[in-house]
């Protein structure tokens, strides 16, 4: 009657940005991601007799807009589950806790999503494969589809209608002994949600229908470069994704900007460590944060780089993480 949950956020490599069918919340163009082992959320489902409805606390407060969330995203954990609607101990308490800022373009919303399925499952009784919680926790946020998996992952595009869609994992975490630097540079929330942002960019944005046609090739050479452990190849596709998917976003009426000016001065560094010879090369999701690809050696040194940059409140180093873990 309970269960608890410890996943990883991701971050996208070659950028999930758009959805092909909002109410099965399906990816309009391919992503491949890496897990990340220090941006960690840990959630417990616990089911209980005398609840009328799910009591969600999310880092030790109670938030009604995720509540309705997480209830949405358990009730097809319930239905996998066979739980009848009149079940006594249908509904559940949820505490979730993210050990980093949530909510703030961090992908917070893929490791809470991977943790709530897995733990909702086993709190249910519900035996899935790894596929199967991929595909459910896809329904509360794409990319948590990828959090299941621990490494280099892939989420293909969705077809509008197939709800089956899961990730895969395409090499496990060992398989390449890389960095990701992370530059926080606040701990608020984004003004703009990354659902929001997303239909709004695909709605208003003369840049949208470019985007979709050049995301397959940057997943495809993000592919490539990972099975060849190039990471020069990798940084730069990388990069050419990113920069392409906050285009888009800003060509949006109104703009949808999550880049901030510090997130500039950040990259400027970043470049500025290549042209002094040390391989590093930038990302950002939906918010202002920049994450910065290394080799293992030269974590240290770009760890150190961002911490000088004015504006920047906490630097974490990376390494490629595991899949979700139950218990």
């Amino acid at each position: 009657m309970k269960g608890y949950a410890k996943a990883c956020a991701n971050i996208a490599l070659a950028k999930y940005w758009g959805k092909s069918d909002e109410v099965l919340n399906l990816p309009a163009v391919p992503s491949v991601s890496v897990t990340l082992d220090a941006l960690v959320t840990e959630t417990t489902v616990e089911r209980d007799a005398s609840l009328s409805g799910d009591e969600v606390v999310i880092d030790g407060a109670r938030d009604e807009k995720a509540a309705r969330k997480v209830t949405a995203l358990l009730d097809l954990v319930r239905a996998q589950a066979g739980v009848s609607l009149d079940d006594p101990r249908r509904f559940a308490r949820v505490s979730s806790e993210n050990h980093f800022p949530a909510a703030s373009g961090l992908a917070s919303s893929a490791s809470g999503f991977a943790a709530l399925t897995a733990a909702g499952a086993r709190a249910y009784g519900a035996e899935l494969s790894l596929e199967a919680l991929s595909a459910l926790a896809r329904r509360g946020s794409a990319s948590a589809a990828r959090s299941l998996f621990g490494g280099f992952v892939e989420l293909p595009a969705g077809v509008p209608g197939d709800g089956s869609l899961a990730a895969r994992m395409l090499h496990p975490p060992s398989w390449w002994d890389v960095r990701v630097v992370i530059a926080l540079v606040t701990k608020a929330p984004k003004a703009v949600a990354s659902r929001d942002g997303m239909r709004e960019t695909a709605r208003t944005s003369p840049y949208w229908s470019a985007w979709l046609a050049c995301s397959p090739g940057y997943a495809h050479a993000v592919k490539e470069a990972i099975a060849k452990r190039d990471l020069e190849a990798l940084g730069s596709t990388m990069e050419a994704s990113t920069f392409a998917m906050h285009a888009s976003a800003w060509a949006a009426v109104p703009a949808v900007r999550y880049v901030r000016g510090v997130t500039l001065d950040v990259l400027d560094r970043v470049e500025a460590l290549r042209r002094a010879g040390t391989g590093a090369w930038a990302t950002m999701d939906a918010g202002p944060h920049v994450k910065v690809l290394c080799a293992a050696g030269d974590a240290e040194r770009v760890a150190a780089a961002m911490r000088d940059a004015p504006g920047v409140i906490d630097v974490r180093v990376a390494s490629p993480g595991d899949g979700v873990v139950v218990a």
